[in-house]
């Protein structure tokens, strides 16, 4: 059997998995929801969706019209789910979420989907958060959200299973300066505004220091940071996962990706989406998909850890999509510049042209995930996880 890309899925090595997926939605482009739920139906997972907001368009444009979904249409969602008996999820993914009181009906769907599971098969329920608060040292979401999440994860069983923060938000809920700079300490008061950006660079002893806070202060089993610069590596951004061992210690692994010079949005959603099922397909292979919390033994070094192979898929996934993504927006900016000079009225105001030329360029840097299928089914494995000592 093959789709109209050419890709044959006859073969699937992703374990059945039905998935909630909780997140933003956008009517045109790839991001939120839209993007989490190809990923993962396109790995064979079979996916049920709340949207916490409908927007037109990703906020990547600077403009866009919609609204954001209120916390009792969440609730009430749920509960209709809940009446027909179809909530048979093996795991939560949740991405953006617009506000604090949002953000705490979806910490009860996550209880409640566990409490049910655990009268079944105790352990095998999995909540994967990707705590989407801001990037680059600049917040996209109120103080009382940030404070919501710290909460979130101090939850203990109730609490997320995997949580996958972008290096500022690790600074956030952590409380540690990756930079190497004072940190915040356990009493979780808010970071010292600091600009980060392209310039700002972490130590990987830091970036371990706050993995560490997060496995023995919040209980937090298994963490991916993502996109975090590293001192003294130019040109390539870091990618730092764990899975703690028994006495809440971390087993850290590192993975170098190239820097492409190219703004994406939706690469966050797109992570999480692929982790969902090239997480279950390493526990699978590895015999922890039975175990609580897909749980590997404390034996298992950092590198071999199914946490850093789903990680390894993963990355080598997005960086294929993203490197002909790149490809593509050359080539339709090229088409764009083209016309834009045929049809240039000399009387048209700079601001007006200006602004159009920010929307192509936004345009087409909107991520080919469904052209490239084939890249997210079968990647060609082009990094490795590192253990760090």
């Amino acid at each position: 059997m093959s789709n109209p890309n050419g890709v044959d899925q006859t073969e699937n090595p992703v374990p059945e998995t039905k998935v909630l997926a909780v997140a933003s939605h956008v009517v045109y482009g790839y991001v939120g929801n839209v993007m989490a739920t190809f990923c993962m139906q396109a790995l064979g997972c079979e996916v049920a969706a709340i949207n916490t907001v409908n927007f037109s368009n990703h906020t990547g444009y600077r403009q866009f019209k919609g609204t954001r979904t209120p916390p009792e249409e969440i609730r009430d969602l749920y509960k209709g789910l809940t009446n027909s008996y179809l909530l048979d999820f093996d795991v939560l993914l949740s991405g953006y979420i617009p506000s604090a009181e949002a953000l705490h009906e979806v910490a009860l769907i996550a209880r409640d989907l566990k409490t049910r599971r655990e009268v079944m098969r105790p352990g095998s329920f999995f909540w994967i958060l990707d705590p989407v608060m801001g990037d680059q040292g600049r917040l996209y979401v109120s103080e009382e959200l940030v404070k919501g999440y710290k909460s979130v994860m101090r939850s203990g069983q109730e609490g997320p299973d995997l949580i996958v923060p972008n290096g500022f938000e690790l600074e956030l809920i952590s409380g540690v300066h990756l930079s190497g700079s004072t940190s915040t300490g356990e009493d979780g008061a808010e970071l010292e505004r600091r600009p980060t950006g392209d310039n700002y660079e972490a130590t990987l002893d830091r970036v371990k220091e706050a993995i560490e806070v997060l496995h023995k202060r919040d209980g937090i089993r298994m963490i991916v940071a993502t996109s975090v610069r590293i001192q003294g590596k130019q040109g390539v951004l870091c990618v730092v996962g764990s899975e703690k061992k028994s006495d809440g210690s971390s087993r850290c692994f590192v993975i170098e990706v190239p820097v492409l010079d190219c703004y994406f949005s939706g690469t966050g959603d797109m992570f999480a989406g692929l982790m969902v099922g090239r997480l279950r397909e390493a526990c699978q292979n590895a015999g922890t998909l039975d175990k609580h919390g897909w749980a590997s033994d404390d034996d298992v070094s950092a590198s071999e850890l199914p946490l850093a192979k789903a990680t390894v898929k993963v990355l080598s996934s997005m960086g294929a999509v993203l490197e002909k993504t790149m490809k593509a927006k050359d080539e339709e900016l090229e088409k764009y510049e083209s016309s834009r000079r045929a049809s240039l009225d000399p009387q048209s105001k700079k601001d007006d042209e200006e602004k159009r030329h920010f929307l192509a360029k936004t345009k087409a840097a909107e991520v080919r995930a469904v052209r490239n299928a084939g890249d997210l089914i079968r990647p060609n494995v082009r990094f490795e996880a590192v253990a760090l000592d």
